[in-house]
């Protein structure tokens, strides 16, 4: 189990030659459920496009399970945040789902019983099968969002990643999005969200990484939601936000 975790190393990615995330350490084991966390403009969405291969590293290496990013992108998934998603685009929620066993089966694969399996396994981790042949516009946000998640699962990702996934939900569809999320981490998985409400924060996550432009800290939230580095990130000198309180 040594090499199952996410390994960051001087990684440093920029926008035009100007940085965004600067010389970034820092391990998440699998089986966590890990919160991205800091003020706007932080390089929270950076580090997830780069965590997904889907923005280049000027400087640094991403290692998965032993594996530099990049050899194995089946790996992982990533979830943009809703407002960037086509959600008038006309596909049921199967075939959203489907979309993942063809990312893992790449372009010569052909679609069989294991692939229609794996589908029908992922709808119902995440209690959609009842909405199978619904449009995806026609889902509630929490449905929309768990519904990507299928298409996660069934691509067999090991790494979800995640923007924003919590923004405009209302309470229940938030908790019950919390529990999948927490399920997916006890069953082996790395779950990294991008989030926004300190206050919720100890009750959907084990672990934080917290970040303005460079690393301030990164373990259980305990140890990371402290009212020195909620000050440092946040650059106040005397934040008071419900979760430095709390820690």
């Amino acid at each position: 189990m040594a090499h199952h975790r996410l390994e960051v190393r001087d990684l440093t990615v920029s926008y035009q030659r100007i940085p965004a995330l600067h010389h970034l350490e820092f391990d998440l084991p699998c089986g966590s459920c890990v919160a991205l966390v800091g003020p706007n403009g932080a390089g929270k969405t950076t580090l997830l496009k780069a965590l997904a291969g889907l923005l280049p590293a000027e400087t640094g290496t991403i290692v998965f399970r032993g594996h530099e990013k990049g050899n194995r992108a089946h790996d992982t998934a990533y979830l943009p945040q809703r407002e960037d998603v086509d959600w008038d685009f006309p596909v049921t929620v199967r075939a959203l789902v489907e979309m993942g066993r063809y990312a893992r089966l790449g372009l010569w694969g052909r679609f069989g019983p294991a692939d229609e399996q794996a589908v029908d396994r992922a709808l119902a981790a995440v209690d959609l099968q009842p909405f199978a042949a619904r449009q995806i516009s026609a889902l509630s946000g929490g449905q929309q969002q768990r519904a990507f998640l299928a298409r996660s699962l069934a691509q067999e990702a090991h790494v979800i990643l995640l923007d924003e996934p919590f923004t405009g939900l209302d309470a229940t569809s938030s908790a019950q999005l919390g529990r999948t999320l927490r399920r997916l981490a006890s069953e082996g998985r790395l779950v990294i969200a991008s989030h926004h409400d300190l206050a919720s924060v100890p009750e959907l996550f084990d672990q934080v990484v917290l970040l303005n432009g460079e690393l301030i800290a990164a373990g259980p939230v305990a140890e990371v939601l402290t009212r020195e580095h909620l000050d440092r990130a946040y650059q106040t000198g005397v934040f008071a936000g419900p979760a430095a309180h709390r820690h």
